[in-house]
């Protein structure tokens, strides 16, 4: 096949230029918003009166039948042709013949990618948000289940004070949620047709862009032609917005490989979410949480490496940008690998609240609240904190819980404590007296989850 390209050249190049030079093996998979962004471009050409419309209407209906052809699987594209714009204008001449010749009337190879990779990454980011939606509705599934599941809330991982596992799983909620939103703003930049912005001039000929826009879905066209071919800011925000997602995942992955420990015992991830060990046969490992943690420096890779790329580039288009696609493919296939394992994995996993309720009443979690309860007595914060820190070492001293003193030996610390102290320590109490807004109170976390549903039924993060 002699390349499209080659008018200029006189010679073919190599077979190892043709690989190295090539992009099909991997920007195959834009093939349908390579033929729409094509059809839609004929459509207006012949509205326009740029090519006869009988050939505008040829092309589109050659256009549609190489795209059904490609889906039944009948179509292997050739790497001399270079990339997907090339192969489809190629079989496209072939069919039709010299019709063909005129789709790129008006455009360049240069805008024709940018329009590629925006559909693509406009609906890739659809159906992540999809994915997020379903683990949102996990997410408060669970908390809704355990609204009084006891157990230890945790700083610089040693216990801190009492929460529920209601809400350290909202905490995730909130951040998934924050996730599906930036997605959306991400869409919003993304959603801008550059088709028309030509190699890096525009073009001389009476495009309708705003026509094409419409066919294809965009809310606007870009402003510059140069910016509109050369950047990759809103492929770079793509691949941030999949790494905060995948920082998410890997921090819940960690706590749930704590959790599933037999040190914790706080959960037990099902079978069908682990594996054995190939020596020791007693092992149940969380290998999936595991694996999503790792390939979360993978999405990191993907984002670093494509903002080094472009870093240093001139305006307009390089050819260094074609390095834009496999690192973000690479990042959305990984996304949407990770999301469902997650998801079914958190939403089969067993909770042992009877292990977390016991863990909370270790390392004297209730014991802000003993000074908050002196506090309201009448005493400074920071004279109850130094009493109650006296108590604490005392208690371990004695191999005791707060909850073991007797009223007189809380009397050797302070004159002020009463029977009162005993309700102002019990672990429930001390969770459901935190009504604040944010808090961890099961009045204020039925509220929240109660919403949730609401925002999830109305499709608020869709």
């Amino acid at each position: 096949m002699k390349k499209l390209s080659n008018g200029r050249l006189s010679v073919e190049a190599d077979s190892f230029t043709d690989h190295f030079h090539s992009s099909i093996s991997f920007d195959s998979r834009m093939y349908r918003e390579d033929i729409l962004g094509s059809i839609a471009h004929a459509r207006m050409l012949g509205k326009q009166n740029i090519i006869d419309k009988a050939e505008a209407e040829l092309i589109i209906s050659g256009l549609e039948d190489i795209l059904r052809d490609i889906e039944k699987g009948k179509i292997s594209f050739d790497e001399k042709a270079e990339d997907i714009h090339m192969n489809v204008e190629s079989i496209l001449t072939e069919r039709i013949g010299a019709a063909g010749k005129r789709l790129h009337t008006g455009r360049s190879r240069n805008d024709q990618v940018a329009l590629d990779i925006r559909m693509y990454l406009k609906t890739k980011i659809k159906e992540i948000k999809v994915l997020i939606h379903r683990l949102l509705g996990v997410l408060n599934k669970i908390a809704e289940e355990n609204t009084e599941t006891i157990m230890p809330g945790f700083t610089h991982l040693q216990n801190a004070q009492p929460v529920t596992l209601a809400h350290h799983v909202l905490a995730y909620f909130e951040m998934f949620s924050r996730d599906s939103d930036r997605l959306s703003d991400c869409f919003k930049r993304t959603n801008v047709m550059p088709l028309g912005s030509g190699a890096l001039a525009a073009t001389t000929y009476n495009l309708d862009r705003e026509a094409v826009m419409a066919e294809l879905g965009f809310d606007s066209i870009t402003r510059n032609s140069m910016d509109g071919v050369s950047d990759r800011d809103f492929v770079c925000e793509t691949l941030f917005c999949l790494s905060v997602l995948m920082m998410h995942l890997s921090r819940f992955c960690e706590e749930l490989v704590l959790w599933s420990s037999r040190q914790f015992g706080f959960i037990e991830i099902s079978d069908a979410y682990a594996t054995g060990s190939s020596i020791m046969p007693q092992k149940k490992n969380p290998d999936m949480a595991e694996l999503i943690r790792g390939k979360t420096g993978r999405v990191y890779g993907e984002l670093m490496a494509l903002m080094t790329t472009l870093k240093g580039l001139p305006l307009a288009y390089n050819k260094d940008m074609q390095e834009d696609k496999e690192g973000v493919f690479d990042a959305i296939d990984t996304v949407m690998m990770c999301l469902p394992v997650f998801t079914n994995m958190l939403d089969t996993m067993t909770v042992n609240g009877d292990r977390m309720l016991s863990s909370a009443r270790l390392g004297f979690m209730n014991a802000t609240d003993a000074a908050d309860w002196l506090v309201k007595q009448g005493m400074p914060f920071r004279e109850a904190h130094s009493v109650i820190g006296g108590i604490v070492m005392y208690c371990i001293e004695k191999g005791k819980n707060l909850e073991d003193l007797s009223l007189e030996e809380y009397k050797s610390f302070s004159s002020l404590f009463t029977n009162d102290i005993y309700e102002s320590i019990d672990l429930r109490e001390c969770v459901n007296r935190r009504r604040v807004k944010g808090g961890p109170s099961k009045e204020y976390i039925d509220t929240v989850i109660a919403e949730n549903k609401r925002l999830l039924e109305g499709e608020r993060f869709l």
